[in-house]
């Protein structure tokens, strides 16, 4: 049973949303990285949006998973583009992954409207700006 399971803490582990600009065109990006060292294994990543409409109305948005079998120390994994229609809504990045036959797990939520400019820092390891959650 999962609560028979250890769940350290996650550490070393983040996701960043970034933006670019391109020609009539802003790109928002979100990725995983690892700024651990050592690999992280068997990578799922599940995500969705949610929160409710001006009127009240509970919205969701589709739940899509990915899946990395390794992410060396160090490096980072483009995860999906992110449209801005969907800052209004809680973004939730739920993460699993094993280090060492021990499963680590933790979601990261990007509450709304914490994806803006104002929110940005730098993130060397993309070597750019944007929102970065430990």
């Amino acid at each position: 049973m999962k609560k028979d399971i250890s769940f350290p803490p996650v550490k070393g582990v983040s996701i960043a949303v970034t933006r670019t600009e391109e020609v009539n065109e802003t790109t928002w990006s979100v990725y995983l990285l690892n700024q651990n060292d050592f690999a992280l294994s068997n990578v799922f990543i599940r995500t969705t949006g949610y929160g409710f409409d001006e009127n009240g109305e509970k919205i969701q948005t589709s739940t899509l998973r990915y899946h990395f079998t390794e992410i060396p120390s160090g490096q980072h994994v483009f995860i999906e583009l992110l449209d801005p229609k969907v800052f209004v809504l809680n973004n939730e990045f739920w993460v699993s992954y094993f280090v060492n036959n021990q499963i680590f797990d933790k979601k990261f939520i990007f509450v709304p409207d914490s994806i803006h400019e104002s929110n940005f820092t730098t993130i060397p390891q993309l070597k750019t700006f944007g929102v970065l959650h430990n």
